[in-house]
């Protein structure tokens, strides 16, 4: 993959999920627990929702971080129940690679088996922030493969973000805009991405524990 245009790519997307975390306008809150906030707004870049999800988790950014880093042999395979495997396809600098993320049968078997094939870029801000930015790419050595169907990420992001006075907490913030493709109904995505995205704060936090303390 062409450095420079990957590194021009990643960069625009990494503004335009910054620029997600930064506009407050538009969301609509459809579901709320245990201090988990999901709400949703229109995608700009395809016919679907970009999702945004935001909870408190206790530990600190830097372990918060090292249980959903985008590595290989990485801790987030271990925990995520809507990742079954994830690998590294390219390596193209200490920040900047190439994934596949494959995800389990979902919604009662409605939704079968997917990969994502995505350039994700790691970023850290000033204020102690790290986030993670993808968006779906085509790579040569990741056709689509038999057993699963082909999903597309348009621009999503997690940032960890330290939260003033609380040392040992961290302010987690998804973004997922995801065309599942595949000739699902509607109602299943728009039911699935607020209940999976609300299962995923829980999860996380219980991993913090588990590998952190």
């Amino acid at each position: 993959m062409d450095l420079s245009w990957a590194t021009q790519e990643s960069e625009v997307v990494a503004g335009k999920v910054l620029r997600y975390r930064r506009d407050s306008s538009g969301w609509k809150k459809c579901r709320e627990d245990n201090g988990v906030s999901i709400s949703w707004r229109p995608s700009e870049e395809f016919p679907g929702n970009l999702y945004r999800g935001e909870g408190i988790l206790c530990g600190t950014p830097e372990e918060v971080w090292d249980c959903i880093k985008p590595v290989a042999g990485g801790l987030r395979e271990k925990w995520d129940d809507n990742v079954t495997s994830f690998e590294i396809v390219q390596s193209i600098t200490d920040t900047l690679c190439v994934s596949r993320t494959t995800t389990p049968s979902a919604a009662m078997k409605l939704i079968s088996p997917r990969d994502f094939v995505d350039l994700v870029l790691v970023k850290k801000y000033e204020d102690g922030t790290i986030s993670s930015n993808a968006t779906h790419v085509e790579h040569p050595l990741c056709p689509p493969q038999p057993g699963f169907v082909r999903g597309f990420n348009h621009p999503c992001g997690c940032f960890c973000e330290p939260l003033p006075g609380e040392p040992n907490k961290t302010n987690v913030v998804t973004f997922f805009q995801t065309d599942l493709s595949g000739y699902l109904p509607q109602s299943v995505v728009d039911s699935f991405f607020p209940r999976s995205m609300a299962q995923f704060y829980p999860n996380f936090q219980k991993a913090v524990r588990k590998f952190h303390h």
